[in-house]
This record gives structure tokens, C-alpha cells and sequence, in this order.
């Protein structure tokens, strides 16, 4: 029994190896013709994959793509162009109100002198005229006028120096004249309040005064200056000078 069944498995499986091996051959074509798309249509497809680029509408990609980023960069300088239009605006409006600000403070600078002299002179109060200092008409004024115009002129002198010498040369006469003495004989007598003559008033004169030597003060203040010149003054006059 043993040989029996392993000679007839041996025969089986010869016969079964032929049939396993042609029915393999042919379910392998099979399986192959399945798997394998046909030479017709797989160059196709896998050209049209290949070759065939991605479109959106009418454009590809790429060239919207480039567009797209074309189109962002112009937005993107109209915007900063926009915004240096408007910072040049602000700038120009700043600086035309520095320019007002500046303009304004040198004006008030301008006008501040002349309102601060216009505020001191409406403080100020108004000068009164000095009215101008009179004298009487007689000997006591004659001399109180000689005497200030000796102190401008830096002339000694006092009033009872100046009234003695006058009442001893003259009585206080401003007419007076000497026709008998040595002047008188020489042709140039004396003349005035301290009988002066003629050479000596116009040497001594004192400006501001009349030319005319019987005017009291003229005649009082050209015999003071002469005084002055050879005495020290009218004062340390006690005699015929």
C-alpha cells in the first residue's frame, strides 16, 4: 500500500505540475492585461499629467502668480505714496505754523519798545513848564539877576558886596556917568551902576547879557567878571577899582 500511493503521487503530481504550470502562464498573461493599462492610453494620460500645467480660469499659475505679486507691489507703492503725499502735507502745514508762530513773536517783539515807551509815557506824568524867573525892575532885582548869571558863568560875588560897591559908585543909578575924573579927561569916562568904562565893559562882558553898558545887568556883571579878574572878586572891592 505505501508504494502504491506514493507512485501515484508521484504520477499526479507530474501530470498536476503540467496543468499548474500552463494555467499559471495563462493567469499570468491575464493578470498582466488587467494590471497594464494599453499602449494607447497610458502615454496619454501620463502626458497629459506630465505636460499639462495647472491653469486658474484662462491664466496658469505661475503667470498669476507673478501677476498677483506684480499687482501687490504696485498697491504697495501707491500706498507709500499716499502716505508721503500726506507727510509731506502735515509737514508743510507744520511748518507754515512755525512760520505764523515766528512771525507773530518777532511783530510783538517789534511793537514792544514803543508800547512799553507809549505804558511809561502814560505814566509818566505830564512836565510842567517851568515858568522863567522874573525880577522886579529896581536895584534889588538888577542884582539878584546879575548874581545868577555870575553863578553859571563861575563868577564870585555876593549881594552885599555887589550893593556896596553900587551905592558908593553910582547911589544905585543906572544913568550915572563920571565926566570930571582922569576917564572923563581921556575921553572915555565911566558910565553905570559900578561906573564902568567903555574898554573895559567890552573886555569883560558876559555873554547872554546886553551890549549896552548903561543896562544894569549887563553893566554889574561885566564890572563882577572885571572884579573878579583882579581882585579875586567885587567882594575885597572897598574903593575906586
Amino acid at each position: 500500500m505505501p508504494k502504491n500511493i506514493l507512485g501515484r503521487a508521484r504520477a499526479l503530481t507530474q501530470t498536476h505540475k503540467l496543468a499548474i504550470a500552463g494555467t499559471a502562464t495563462l493567469g499570468a498573461a491575464a493578470l498582466a492585461f488587467t494590471a497594464v493599462p494599453s499602449e494607447a492610453q497610458t502615454p496619454v494620460h501620463e502626458a497629459t499629467v506630465a505636460s499639462a500645467p495647472v491653469s486658474v480660469g484662462n491664466q496658469p499659475v505661475k503667470t498669476l502668480k507673478v501677476a498677483v505679486t506684480d499687482q501687490m507691489a504696485s498697491a504697495g507703492l501707491k500706498a507709500e505714496a499716499i502716505a508721503a503725499k500726506q507727510k509731506a502735507a502735515q509737514d508743510a502745514v507744520k511748518k507754515q505754523s512755525q512760520q505764523k508762530t515766528q512771525q507773530k513773536a518777532q511783530q510783538a517783539a517789534r511793537q514792544r519798545p514803543a508800547q512799553q515807551a507809549a505804558n511809561r509815557s502814560a505814566q509818566r506824568p505830564a512836565a510842567q513848564p517851568v515858568a522863567a524867573k522874573t525880577y522886579a525892575n529896581n536895584l534889588d532885582g538888577w542884582i539878584r539877576q546879575s548874581l545868577d548869571i555870575m553863578r553859571k558863568n563861575g563868577i564870585p560875588g555876593s549881594y552885599n558886596g555887589l550893593y556896596r560897591n553900587i551905592m558908593r559908585e553910582s547911589s544905585g543909578n543906572p544913568a550915572a556917568i563920571n565926566n570930571w575924573d582922569i576917564n572923563a579927561r581921556n575921553g572915555i569916562p565911566s558910565k553905570g551902576l559900578l561906573q564902568v568904562i567903555d574898554p573895559t565893559f567890552r573886555a569883560y562882558h558876559v555873554p547872554g547879557t546886553s551890549w549896552n553898558i548903561y543896562d544894569p545887568v549887563a553893566n554889574i556883571t561885566a564890572a563882577a567878571n572885571y572884579a573878579a579878574h583882579r581882585y579875586g572878586s567885587m567882594d575885597n572891592v572897598n574903593s575906586a577899582y
